[in-house]
C-alpha cells in the first residue's frame, strides 16, 4: 500500500503525512518546494506542481489512494493562478487517478465552498454553492470539489473534507499571519461578536485518515462532502485573542463597523487592481466577510458516517498551542 498526499509540505498536509507513517504506511508526497524533513522522515518526496499534468501523473503511479491536500490558500491574486492550481490541479489529480487505477481519492476542501458572504448559521450539507463568491480561493474549491464528487465511480471512490480554520502546533499559515498582523497593529474586530467554528490540527486529520479507512465503492461517504469542526462554535474575537495570547501578545480590542470596514475594503481592492499590486492587501470584502458573519456548521453527517468525535477539545488544544509557542516562538 503507497499513498500519495499533494501539499504534504504544508501544515495540514505533513501532518496527515505523519499520520500515515505512524501506520506504517508508505507515503509519497507531491509538493512544489523541497523539504528536506520529508525525505528524513522515509517520505517519497517529490518535487512539482500539480498544475503540471505530467507531475501529477507521474507522482500517482503506483499508489493506492491520493490526499489532495494542495491548495492556493491565499486572498489575493489573479484568477488563473487560483483555478490553475485549485481547479485545474484537482482535475490533474482526478485525471492521474483514474490513468492508474487508483481506487481512494480524498480531497481537502473547505466550507468557503458555500459562504458567499453571508451569514452561514448550523448548516449541514445540504447547503447549495452560492451564486457567487467575493474571492477566488473560495470559487475554485468549489468548482473543484464539485469535480471531485461528480468523480466518484465503482473505479474511484471520491469523498471531500471541509476542514474549518485549520489550527494548533506547527501552524505555517494562519497564525503567523495573524501574529504578524497584530504586531503591526493591523488587527480589528468588525462588527458585532459572531459565533465561528474552528478545527484543531489532530481532530482535522482524524477525519481525513477515517474516511480514507471508510472510502469504498459502497461506502456512504462515497461522493460525499463533510463539514469538520471542534462541534463547539465560539465568537470569533475569541478565538483570535487566544491565538494572540498562546503567542504572548495583547488581546485586540479596537472595533470598526461593517459598512467602515467594506468601504476601506473595496477602496484598497480598486488601488490594488488598479495598480496591479501582487502584495496582499490589508484588508480586502472576503476577509470583511469571514470576520463580520457567522459561520459554523452541523458536523452531525462527519459524526454519523465517519465515526468523527473531535477527540481534542478546544481547551485542550489552546493549551498544546501555547506549549508550542515556547518552544517554536512566532
Amino acid at each position: 500500500m503507497t499513498v500519495l498526499v499533494t501539499g504534504g509540505g504544508g501544515f495540514l498536509g505533513k501532518s496527515i503525512i505523519r499520520a500515515l507513517l505512524d501506520r506504517n504506511i508508505a507515503t509519497r508526497s507531491l509538493c512544489r518546494g523541497d523539504y528536506a524533513w520529508l525525505r528524513e522522515w522515509g517520505v517519497d518526496a517529490r518535487q512539482g506542481d500539480v498544475a503540471n499534468a505530467q507531475a501529477v501523473l507521474d507522482a500517482v503511479e503506483g499508489c493506492d489512494a491520493v490526499f489532495h491536500v494542495a491548495a492556493r490558500v491565499d486572498i489575493w491574486g489573479p484568477y488563473a493562478q487560483f483555478y490553475a492550481t485549485n481547479t485545474q490541479g484537482t482535475l490533474n489529480v482526478i485525471d492521474a487517478c483514474r490513468a492508474h487505477g487508483v481506487g481512494k481519492l480524498i480531497y481537502t476542501s473547505t466550507p468557503s465552498v458555500v459562504h458567499g458572504g453571508d451569514a452561514v448559521s448550523g448548516v449541514d450539507e445540504s447547503a447549495a454553492y452560492p451564486d457567487h463568491f467575493e474571492a477566488h480561493y473560495p470559487a475554485t474549491k468549489a468548482l473543484a470539489e464539485q469535480a471531485v464528487l461528480a468523480a466518484n465511480s465503482p473505479e474511484l471512490s471520491t469523498v471531500a473534507i471541509r476542514p474549518h480554520l485549520v489550527w494548533g502546533p506547527g501552524d505555517t499559515s494562519m497564525m503567523p499571519r495573524v501574529i504578524a498582523k497584530a504586531r503591526a497593529g493591523r488587527v480589528r474586530m468588525i462588527g458585532a461578536p459572531q459565533k465561528i467554528d474552528t478545527v484543531y490540527i489532530d481532530n482535522a486529520v482524524d477525519a481525513h485518515l477515517a474516511a480514507y479507512e471508510r472510502l469504498g465503492p459502497s461506502a456512504a461517504i462515497a461522493g460525499r462532502a463533510y463539514f469538520v469542526t471542534q462541534g463547539e462554535p465560539l465568537e470569533g474575537p475569541a478565538f483570535i485573542n487566544d491565538l494572540l495570547g498562546a503567542a504572548g501578545l495583547p488581546p485586540v480590542t479596537k472595533t470598526v463597523s461593517v459598512g467602515v470596514a467594506r468601504a476601506i475594503a473595496a477602496v484598497v481592492e480598486g488601488v490594488w487592481s488598479l495598480l496591479r499590486l501582487e502584495a496582499e492587501p490589508p484588508l480586502t470584502r472576503f476577509v470583511v466577510s469571514q470576520l463580520s458573519t457567522a459561520h459554523w456548521y452541523d458536523i452531525s453527517a462527519a459524526r454519523r458516517d465517519l465515526g468523527y468525535a473531535p477527540k481534542v477539545s478546544y481547551a485542550e488544544g489552546m493549551e498544546r498551542l501555547r506549549a508550542w509557542v515556547q518552544n517554536y516562538p512566532l
